[in-house]
Order: structure tokens, then sequence, then C-alpha cells
């Protein structure tokens, strides 16, 4: 069935209501221990499972509370980890998710039918992990760079594991991962075996709300860990406070760091696909073409031999490496774009 189409009125009254909603739980946000029950407040999702979501007030406190929420059927299919909402706890059961807020960002994938599903809300960056094994590709790299540009999202490469990886292979990683700063992706390194770089890493992470995503065996897990050794005890504790039980699951849960900051841990994140875009978008996600999108002799400019292509006259200008527009060809041929 198709889904109705609300008109621009009722939008209206929507939007309305929940921006009340908001000023009101504004207005009461305190220590959740010092609001009452049922009043509407600010919250932060911190987990989501099946017809319930975990909820955490807002402003932060410690000891943490953890309220297990429902929502209403026109919020639960959108919310993720990192939503902020407006909510209110019951008296002797699960609250009630009213409304949410604006996002400022909001990481998504498509499922099996190319329909985009949330992963993570009001994420400041992503953070792409790759090691030595299982071997990277430019290609794989460019896959994850793309779909997080069109989604407004920053991306930071970390290259994990560099304590197992040989002088020679790290040599032709890094030479592999040089032109990634030339065109403004910062590249991390770290092992988080013997901590080198973990130091640096922390510190990039802080203050902020960021997700880690890659390959299966880069080590997500290991880093989560390392930058949060009592994670599963943080799991345990929250369970218990929802009195949701543990749970198992690939959704995204929140995190935060004792120093500042929160991660978004995503099991169930190793790749995005891009077969639900057309060759036009894909090439929107390769930041440093956009300055010459649009220039071309030919509007169906497809930019291989084409007179007056603007994507090639910059690679002979030294302003686009070569090696990127192969790889958007790559991509574009995957996606059977035309």
């Amino acid at each position: 069935m198709a889904k109705r189409r609300l008109s621009e009125q009722q939008v209206q009254r929507i939007r309305a209501s929940r921006d009340a909603k908001v000023q009101r739980a504004t207005q009461a946000a305190g220590a959740c221990e010092d609001a009452p029950s049922g009043d509407e407040k600010m919250g932060l999702v911190v987990g989501h499972y099946g017809s319930f979501v975990e909820i955490e007030p807002l402003p932060i406190t410690q000891p943490r509370c953890i309220y297990p929420c429902h929502f209403r059927a026109s919020l639960g299919s959108q919310l993720t980890a990192g939503d902020r909402v407006v909510y209110r706890s019951g008296t002797s059961g699960p609250g009630v998710v009213e409304a949410i807020m604006d996002r400022h960002s909001l990481l998504a994938r498509p499922d099996t039918r190319g329909m985009l599903r949330p992963v993570a809300a009001n994420v400041d960056f992503i953070v792409l992990v790759i090691a030595a094994s299982p071997t990277p590709s430019t290609a794989l790299i460019d896959r994850y760079l793309v779909a997080a540009e069109l989604q407004g999202i920053e991306v930071r490469l970390l290259l994990n594991k560099i304590d197992l990886a040989t002088p020679n292979e790290r040599a032709a990683l890094q030479e592999m991962l040089a032109v990634y700063p030339t065109i403004g992706y910062t590249i991390l390194e770290c092992s988080a075996h013997t901590g080198e770089g973990m130091a640096a890493l922390q510190q990039a992470l802080e203050a902020s709300i960021s997700i880690f995503v890659g390959q299966s065996g880069v080590g997500k897990s290991s880093l989560v860990n390392a930058l949060l050794p009592d994670a599963n005890a943080r799991v345990g504790e929250i369970s218990s406070a929802s009195q949701l039980g543990r749970h198992t699951t690939t959704n995204s849960r929140l995190f935060h760091f004792r120093a500042g900051g929160s991660i978004i841990d995503s099991p169930g994140i190793r790749e995005f696909g891009l077969w639900h875009l057309q060759a036009d978008q894909i090439v929107e996600g390769f930041r440093e073409f956009l300055p010459f999108l649009g220039q071309c002799r030919f509007s169906d400019c497809q930019h291989r031999k084409e007179p007056g292509c603007a994507l090639r006259e910059a690679i002979a200008e030294g302003k686009i490496n070569p090696a990127r527009l192969e790889s958007y060809f790559r991509l574009r041929e995957k996606t059977q774009a035309p």
C-alpha cells in the first residue's frame, strides 16, 4: 500500500505540535530523578530493540538513568541511536516517545529492497577503519566515502592493527591512502593491541558523536573495547536500569566516553551498498569533482572521451587524481548505472 502523502497544512500542524512538545520538554529539562513521571522531557535514544527504545534523559547525569519507552507508529521506523526526542516516562511501566527533534545528520544505508534505513542520528563524523588484513582497496574505501558524502557526514580514515603490518605492507597502505589527505580527509593510525596511536584517536573522538564502519576483521570491536573497557558492563547496567533485560541485537547502541563525547557501536554495519544510486548521484560523492560538475561542454557527458569534459581537463591540470576518476567508473559499473 502506498504511503499517504500529507498536505502542507497537516505537515505544519505536526511541526507545530512537535515544536510545542520540545519547548515544554526543554523548559522542564533537569536531572531524571527530579522530573515527575508523565511529564514531557528531553531524552537521547541510546538503543532500539523491536517495539522498545531506551531513553537517557537530557542533560546527562551520573548515575545514568535509562527509561524504556514505546514509540508511536508514526515515529518507530525512523528512531535510531543518537536521536534526541521528547518522551514521557511511565508511572509503572514503559514510557512513550512523543516527538523526534530535528537532526543535523542521519546515517542510513539501503536494505535489500533499496529502501534507506536509519543507522545512527546526529553523527558528527564516521570513522572508516581499515587494516592490512583483510586487504583494503581504494574501490572499497571510495564506496564508503561516497555514501557518507551524499549523506553530508564527515569521514576520518583509521589505519588499525599497525603492529601487525610488515614494513612493506605499511608502506603500501600509506601509498594507497596518500591521495585522501590531498582532498581533505584526515588519516589516523593506531593499534588497539599495543596502544600506539590510541591517545590521539581518543582525543579525536572527544566532544563528538562518532561511529565506526569497515569490513569484518579490521578490529572495530577491539577498538570499542579499548576505548570503552567497561562497555559490556555498561550494557548490563543499562539493561538493568531499563528493566528490558540483556539483548542480542545488531541494532546500534550509543556509549559515552568518560572524558566526553560518544560513540555509536553498530555491529551490523560492514558496508554501504550504492545500488540505489544513479550515476549523477555517485559522481557527487567525490568531493573534489564538485567544482567541475556542470562545467562540461555536453550536459550528458560521461567523462570518458567526450570533448570539453571539465573533469578530464581538471586531471590534465593536476587538480584531480586520475585514479579517483577510475574509481568512480568502477563504482558506477558495479551499480549498473547508465
